[in-house]
């Protein structure tokens, strides 16, 4: 599905700084910290470091975490910074996005992509000098799919946006596991196939939440061209694999008890919401009772669970 591209410079809007042209010094590293997204690094450092006990079978060398993880910060930063210049247009007119610092003035355009740009290179030489170079590798594979694939091509043209899109947040698992082995296993691409099917019900309840703001500028998120009953359905479907996948790394020796607990608990809490949803949207339930942001906020303390739980199951086993 493809849709007409907005504008790149909306009317009305103007990208200028704040009274009287002034942008103090505080505000302009603020807004430099937010173009990296840091919430979102979070997410993606949990699903980094606990990868890493599992792959050291125990504590991994401390030096190679931080590395790690400044790298994978460095490099995700880049990515969103990236993600914001090419969205400034729509960022503009999103009620969500209308704080963020292209769309105010606190950074430019050309700040921004220099920026971006700046941290993809450091971060490519800082993974390949002091971590490996295979880890460096594929964290320059997701910040380019991340800012090539997702955002410039799929966003704006498919429904199927977030579902491949998602991808470039599965690599940090591959990521953390590389750092430590230097190589790839299926423990890995288990953990990589949980979040890759974890995106799509993590995000969908929240586009339905703000779907509006997807419409008015023609971004096909799901929720914006489906019914809620279509939604929740789609959200069911993947929660079901996703608890599934979950529970491979056990059968294949890579966990033991604790983790599969955590798993089955957590998994079974998902399952129970992402039903309840569905229920709530096949009776017509709409606006604030639909509560699809409660499977949203769930899905941020599941993933968290699991991956706590796939770092401290090898001290228990």
């Amino acid at each position: 599905m493809c849709v007409t591209a907005v504008e790149s410079r909306p009317a009305g809007v103007a990208l200028t700084p704040s009274p009287g042209g002034q942008r103090p010094f505080g505000a302009r590293v603020k807004a430099f910290v937010a173009l990296t997204k840091p919430r979102i690094i979070e997410l993606l450092l949990i699903t980094t470091v606990p990868v890493m006990f599992l792959a050291a079978q125990g504590v991994p060398d401390l030096w190679l975490v931080l590395t790690t993880t400044v790298g994978g910060y460095l490099s995700a930063g880049g990515a969103n910074a990236l993600n914001m210049y090419i969205d400034r247009d729509i960022d503009a007119l999103m009620d969500r996005t209308s704080q963020r610092p292209l769309v105010t003035g606190m950074v430019s355009p050309r700040e921004c992509l220099a920026f971006g740009i700046c941290l993809a290179v450091i971060s490519t030489a800082w993974f390949g000098l002091l971590v490996n170079w295979l880890s460096a590798a594929l964290a320059l594979g997701a910040l380019l799919f991340y800012v090539v694939v997702y955002t410039m091509l799929l966003k704006r043209r498919t429904s199927q946006n977030i579902v491949w899109g998602g991808i470039a947040g599965c690599m940090p698992v591959l990521i953390g596991w590389s750092a430590v082995t230097n190589e790839l296993s299926w423990a890995a691409v288990i953990l990589f196939a949980v979040i890759f099917f974890w995106t799509p019900p993590h995000y969908w309840p929240l586009s339905m939440k703000v779907k509006d703001d997807y419409a008015r500028v023609g971004v096909p998120m799901l929720p914006v061209i489906a019914s809620n009953k279509v939604v929740a359905r789609q959200i069911v479907a993947y929660s079901w694999v996703m608890v599934a996948v979950s529970l491979l790394l056990t059968p294949l020796g890579y966990t033991g008890w604790f983790y599969t607990a955590v798993a089955l608990l957590t998994g079974g809490f998902w399952l129970w919401e992402a039903h309840a949803l569905l229920g709530r949207a096949k009776a017509g339930v709409t606006g604030a009772k639909l509560k699809e942001m409660r499977l949203f906020h769930w899905s941020i303390t599941y993933v968290s669970l699991l991956f706590v739980a796939v770092a401290v199951d090898p001290f228990l086993r």
